[in-house]
């Protein structure tokens, strides 16, 4: 996905975001990394507390 976004070959990233914190991983965009170009179109926060972002290339 990171080589992918780099590249500029995204055009729609659906991310969902949930409420904890769970150690460590690999990050989506890692430190260090030109800031993305995103444009959020649509979200969508449910019961659980989960939220749904659908972001476009800006």
């Amino acid at each position: 996905m990171r080589a992918l976004l780099a590249d500029g070959l995204v055009d729609s990233l659906h991310l969902f975001v949930y409420p904890l914190v769970r150690g460590t991983g690999a990050r989506l965009f890692p430190e260090g990394s030109a800031p993305a170009k995103l444009r959020l179109r649509h979200h969508d926060a449910y019961d659980n507390g989960v939220l749904h972002l659908h972001y476009t290339a800006a």
